[in-house]
């Protein structure tokens, strides 16, 4: 079980992580560079979007791992990444903007989806136990 002490470090581990693999695996399918430079290019408005949503998350005082924390992570991590990519000339065109939508909300909630199901099946476990 996930301690309460745990969860921010995997929090921000995991929601980085994946922004750099929505990033990598993106420029990969379109076959552009996969090297460090490529990547940071295409990660750090997204990874901006993601570190303002959890220090939000945080001055709210939301599980970082609850669904809701992801949602939030999600909305403002596709929001800023788009406003910053606008703002740098960086491409937005609207099947971009649907296919991270749809890629980042899958990602963000269901890591924390499935940390919460083994969560709440460890927890029924121990309650059948007794």
């Amino acid at each position: 079980m996930t301690s309460r002490r745990n969860a921010w470090p995997i929090a921000v581990a995991a929601d980085l992580l994946v922004v750099i693999v929505f990033a990598a695996v993106g420029r990969s399918n379109h076959h552009e560079s996969t090297g460090i430079h490529g990547v940071w290019h295409t990660v750090w408005p997204f990874a901006l979007g993601t570190v303002l949503a959890l220090a939000l998350t945080a001055y709210t005082r939301t599980d970082p791992l609850s669904l809701r924390a992801g949602v939030r992570v999600w909305i403002w991590t596709l929001a800023i990444g788009m406003v910053v990519r606008v703002a740098t000339g960086a491409g937005t065109a609207l099947s971009f903007v649907i296919v991270a939508a749809l890629v980042l909300a899958a990602l963000f909630l269901g890591w924390r989806f499935a940390l919460g199901w083994r969560r709440w099946r460890s927890r029924t476990r121990w309650f059948r136990r007794r």
